[in-house]
């Protein structure tokens, strides 16, 4: 079996943006969360996607924090990068910031952190290439992804075990 070649962080990397029209809104003008939710799965899947391999899944979407409203007519960016990866699984990082067309002024309106599967033609997981970690923030986000990582297998595997009991 072939050893999958390291990728740096920048290889994988998106930015991408998208202008908040009148049908992504509710009737006070506010961009539904879930259109911005939708618009971060296609980005954390080009993330991924060029980190491993075309065939991803979203897995789980994690601490998803709502900081502040879009508003119709702004453009909303998404900057997406790989945090943390296991044997098949990476965890892709987005922060999203809207931006005034009139003002030019930028603010960051939501985070928020999508687990990614690499499957084969059949849909069962598949390993996926490490992450080369060159900065202290690229080593600081691969730290806490980590960490993520493992309190959710932990929360997982006490869920399952109420289920078990029947609680």
């Amino acid at each position: 079996m072939n050893e999958l070649q390291a990728k740096r962080v920048a290889e994988s990397s998106v930015e991408t943006t998208h202008l908040m029209m009148p049908n992504f809104a509710n009737p006070a003008g506010k961009i539904y969360g879930g259109t911005i939710l939708s618009l971060a799965d296609a980005v954390a899947y080009m993330c991924a996607a060029r980190h491993s391999t075309p065939s991803c899944v979203t897995v789980s979407v994690d601490q998803v924090d709502f900081r502040e409203p879009i508003e119709i007519g702004e453009v909303v960016v998404f900057k997406a990068c790989v945090n943390y990866v296991g044997r098949t699984s990476m965890e892709i990082g987005i922060r999203i910031e809207a931006e005034n067309l009139e003002t030019g002024r930028r603010r960051h309106t939501n985070s928020c952190y999508f687990t990614m599967v690499s499957v084969n033609s059949a849909g069962k997981p598949v390993p996926v290439p490490p992450l080369l970690t060159e900065t202290a923030e690229e080593k600081r986000r691969f730290e806490e992804g980590r960490i993520r990582r493992e309190h959710a297998k932990e929360l997982s595997e006490k869920r399952r075990a109420l289920r078990e009991k029947n609680l």
